[in-house]
């Protein structure tokens, strides 16, 4: 099969696409012909060791696992002996992260990996792009414990987590006002905010609103820029560490009191959060946006891209 190789550290050009050996699956595997996947900002920082602290998962010296790809979309084309849930021909969709392999024609997955079939209607490109950010966006929800009746503000409302929670936070029966630049402002009202603010023409710190919930989905704000925005005993939470990695000791000094605060959290894979991405893509409440479409070949400028903090969305590549 035909896959994108990173061999060792290193940025885009590390990459090459080669002819490798087909994955075996396991007795209770799943072998997925890939008809979508991703380039996105978790594929590049394990790609680039960046930070540092990655390389515990994915190897010391260079990548255990030289093929990189946490989202994809597919079909089954075989299955292990102890395999029940999934049947060949099956339209399956999933997130695989830390044991990647998605960027190639084929991979093999267990049964009980996070994974599960298309909704009938779905698109391969959109089932592809339907995990990564919403996997991020979920974890910080319910790390925020937002309920109903809550409000929350997404900072970076058209990436590929900021454009997720938007979506899927009314689901946990809160209202959304979405910030993003001026370029991308219809794109975020079609999302389905109550609100959407331009934060190149007006300084949403100074909105004339408080939330329960703030989430900086691209990690260019900190938590004392958006205190302002928070009721008290509100919630701050970035997709990333922050300056000086900041956001883990504010966490931690978060669990001492009631207050303002600051949650970091540590995304799990949850079956629910998986269903609800599920029903969501189903009943159209939850449509992942798509920055662009191409080629696996094209791997080395799409990754380029993804890190140039340009895209909205996900970029999605095709074997």
């Amino acid at each position: 099969m035909r896959a994108a190789v990173a061999r060792a550290y290193g940025p885009p050009e590390s990459i090459r696409v080669e002819e490798v050996p087909d994955p075996v699956p396991g007795p209770a595997e799943v072998l997925v012909r890939i008809r979508a996947t991703t380039i996105n900002r978790t594929d590049c920082a394990f790609r680039s060791a960046s930070p540092p602290i990655t390389r515990p998962v994915t190897g010391m010296r260079r990548p255990e696992q030289p093929v990189f790809g946490t989202e994809f979309a597919g079909v089954v084309e075989a299955v292990g002996v102890d395999v029940s849930r999934y049947a060949v021909g099956d339209r399956v969709f999933g997130y695989r992260e830390p044991t990647f392999g998605c960027h190639a024609e084929l991979v093999a997955v267990g049964e009980d990996e996070y994974m599960t079939t298309i909704p009938d209607g779905v698109s391969f490109e959109s089932a592809a792009a339907a995990t990564e950010g919403a996997h991020y966006a979920t974890s910080a929800i319910r790390a925020a414990k937002v309920g109903d009746g809550r409000t929350a503000l997404v900072y970076g409302a058209t990436g590929a987590i900021g454009s997720a929670a938007v979506q899927l936070l009314p689901h946990f029966g809160a209202t959304v006002t979405a910030v993003c630049g001026t370029d991308h402002v219809e794109r975020a009202r079609e999302l389905g905010p109550r609100r959407v603010i331009d934060h190149q023409r007006e300084d949403f710190t100074a909105c004339g609103e408080t939330f329960d919930f703030v989430l900086d989905a691209v990690s260019k704000t900190t938590f004392g820029a958006c205190r302002p925005l928070l009721e008290p005993g509100g919630v701050y939470s970035s997709s990333e560490l922050g300056p000086g990695l900041q956001n883990l000791p504010l966490s931690v000094l978060g669990l001492l009191h009631r207050g303002r605060r600051v949650v970091f959290p540590f995304p799990r894979l949850l079956d629910e959060d998986l269903q609800l991405i599920r029903r969501s893509l189903e009943d159209g409440s939850f449509a992942p946006l798509i920055d662009s479409v191409r080629p696996l070949d094209e791997i080395v400028d799409a990754a380029r891209y993804a890190e140039s903090g340009q895209k909205i969305g996900s970029v999605v590549l095709v074997p």
